[in-house]
Parts: C-alpha cells; sequence; structure tokens
C-alpha cells in the first residue's frame, strides 16, 4: 500500500526528489509539496540577478509546474508546526496535512531582529524575492538622489557579493553614483584565509565601495544604523548578515542541534524521529558540523532520494558522506570571482566565468524538468 510523502520546501536538497517524484507516484505513493511560493529561487545566482547579470526566471525553478505535471500536489503555504507524534504538520493558513514520511528543506532567515520603524529602505538578502524589490529601489534611489547612501550590513560573503552587485546595478542602470559602505563588524570575512580578505578588500576598493569595521551593527532605526554609539544616515539598508536555520524545529519540540537546526544523524534522519528526513541549511548534522553553503544541499540530494524512497518502501539506508574540502566561489559585481580551493586561491574573470557555467548549468539542469 502506498504511503504519504510531505516534502516541507521544494529548495536545492529536494530537487533530486523532485526530479524523480513521478518514480514515487507510479509506485502507488502520495507525494505532497508545501512551500509559501510557486517558484524557488536559486540563491546563489540571487546577487547576480540584483546586478543584472541574471533574470529573475534564468534563477529560479517552477516547483508548482513540475510537482503537478508528475502528479504530485503542491500547496502553496508554509509549515509552521511539526507534531510528530500524530505525524502532522500545521500550515500557516491554519489548515493541517498528515504524512508517514517528511522531508524538510525549510531554509533559513537573517536573524537580524533590532530593525525598527519605517522599513521600505530597508532590505533582507532572504528571500533572494526581494531582491527583485531591492534592485527596483536602488534604481529609483539612485535617480533621485545626486549621492545617494546605500549601507550593507555584513560582514560575510554574501555582503560582499551584495554591494559588488548594487555598485555594478547602480553602474548599468542608475542616473547617479551612490556612496556605498559595507558594515562588516570587526573584520571582513573574519572565518576565510588572509589571502581571500585581502583579494576583497582589493575589488572593494576599486569599486569605491567603504569597509567599516568599526564594530558591530546593534540597530537599524528609521533608517539608521547605530554603532557603538555612533550614528550613520544611509538612504537604503541592505541586511546580509549570516543565516540561521528556520525556527519551524525548535518551536515544534524536536531535537536541535547547534545553530537551531534539526538534528539529523549520518542517514539525514532526525535523531529522535526515524521518519523525519532534512538537508540543506535547516539542518544541524550531528555526527559534524557544516557549514552553511549549497554545497552541502546538493550532495545531499541523491542520499535524501535514496532515503526517503527507502523509509516509504522498507529498504536498506544510505550513509551521507559530507566530502572533504568544497569550491567557493564570491561573484564580486565587477565581472570577476573570487575562487577557492584548497591551497588554490586567485581574483580574475576566469572565476566569473566559472561560476557562472556552474551556476548556469545546474539551473538548466532541473529547469529542463519544466517541459
Amino acid at each position: 500500500m502506498g504511503k504519504k510523502l510531505l516534502l516541507a520546501g521544494g529548495g536545492h536538497a529536494h530537487m533530486t526528489i523532485l526530479a524523480h517524484m513521478r518514480d514515487l507516484v507510479r509506485e502507488g505513493h502520495e507525494v505532497t509539496v508545501v512551500q509559501p511560493s510557486d517558484f524557488h529561487y536559486y540563491s546563489g545566482m540571487g546577487p547576480g540577478m540584483l546586478g543584472t547579470t541574471y533574470t529573475p526566471d534564468e534563477i529560479r525553478f517552477a516547483t508548482r509546474q513540475v510537482v503537478e505535471s508528475m502528479g504530485g500536489t503542491f500547496v502553496r503555504d508554509k509549515v509552521t508546526h511539526i507534531d510528530a507524534k500524530q505525524r502532522q504538520v500545521t500550515l500557516a493558513s491554519g489548515s493541517t496535512l498528515e504524512y508517514d514520511v517528511l522531508s524538510c528543506n525549510a531554509g533559513s532567515f537573517i536573524p537580524f531582529d533590532n530593525i525598527h520603524g519605517d522599513t521600505s529602505n530597508i532590505f533582507t538578502v532572504k528571500p533572494i524575492e526581494r531582491l527583485q524589490e531591492a534592485q527596483r529601489a536602488v534604481i529609483s534611489l539612485c535617480a533621485a538622489r545626486t549621492k545617494p547612501h546605500v549601507a550593507v550590513v555584513g560582514g560575510g560573503p554574501a555582503a560582499l557579493e551584495i554591494a559588488g552587485n548594487v555598485r555594478k546595478l547602480a553602474k548599468l542602470r542608475g542616473r547617479h553614483a551612490p556612496r556605498i559602505t559595507l558594515f562588516a563588524g570587526r573584520q571582513l570575512l573574519g572565518r576565510f584565509p588572509e589571502k581571500i580578505q585581502t583579494m576583497a578588500r582589493d575589488s572593494l576598493t576599486l569599486q569605491d565601495i567603504t569597509i567599516n569595521e568599526d564594530g558591530y551593527v546593534d540597530e537599524i532605526r528609521n533608517g539608521v544604523i547605530i554603532q557603538n554609539g555612533k550614528h550613520h544616515h544611509p538612504d537604503m539598508v541592505f541586511v546580509a548578515t549570516g543565516v540561521h536555520p528556520s525556527r519551524l524545529f525548535a518551536d515544534s519540540g524536536l531535537p536541535t542541534g547547534v545553530t537551531g537546526g534539526l538534528l539529523v544523524n549520518e542517514w539525514l534522519q532526525s535523531v529522535q524521529h526515524p521518519e523525519i528526513f532534512g538537508g540543506g541549511d535547516c539542518i544541524d548534522f550531528e555526527p559534524k558540523a557544516l557549514d552553511k553553503v549549497g554545497v552541502y544541499a546538493v550532495r545531499e540530494n541523491p542520499v535524501l532520494l535514496r532515503n526517503v524512497r527507502a523509509a516509504l518502501n522498507g529498504t536498506r539506508l544510505q550513509r551521507f558522506d559530507p566530502g572533504g574540502s568544497y569550491l567557493l566561489l564570491f561573484n564580486m559585481g565587477d565581472d570577476t570571482a573570487i575562487f577557492s580551493k584548497g591551497p588554490l586561491m586567485f581574483r580574475n574573470w576566469l572565476g566569473f566565468l566559472l561560476k557562472d557555467y556552474i551556476d548556469r548549468r545546474f539551473m538548466r539542469h532541473f529547469q529542463a524538468l519544466e517541459r
């Protein structure tokens, strides 16, 4: 007898399950996907979309279309609570869904709670859809003001890429050049090797982007950044601080790890509820802490498919091996990218071409399912 498979989110870690959904349906299983949008946007290309390198259509996957064409059920909603004992989820709309097997790719969010007052010109880098609105706002601002000030809050790769791509957008579509300040906390790219930090600083300097390392941003109020008693008055703010897993699991009373993500074992199962699986930014991997980078979601894809199918059909699970070092590519907005893989590090146009090729190939592979 077929079982009920529920996917909470249709992001990177679920792409291979979505690609094989027709097989699961043919095996007699009922597959339901719950996602707040009909589309899933690839975050790795988000800054490039902001800088006009990509159109929104080029960086998104038509989740609803694919799910329904393969015989699954798509629900445009958001899972807000998991009742593991009853094997039931509650949605934002108030409705409930039952499952036999649940797989979670609930994503992450920007945990900056000290934003107050008028937020019309404050943009977090997640969800990626907001960057479309931010793009229009930057163009409008650069048309209306002779020297607008754009602030980017964050000292990691996301903030770096946003700052460079705001500069690119302003050059291509803006009437006036903005002043751009990157508020990087105490140290830009502090967890990365000094060579990568130096390459990032060189790129930002060449693009006339100011790096502020006076301290962490404490509060954003009415467009004013309050930082160690110092006030700054930008016209627009991007918040690109580090991501945290969805609060869904902690709020549901499920075991979570050090970052608050669903705590999973080597089979990507909840350590307490073996019928619940997870992947991507929303999990904490119990055997070994994993960075919140997209490469792990991609590596988890085939294992999640194998293990979700095994849980449905009563077959053997496969262990997830996170693998060794991974490739990092940062889109600097100036048609260069920082490349890092093990000891090899450089920044040039070849790095950008490589990132562009990898990202476009990834999207083409899964967008082919839409046809």
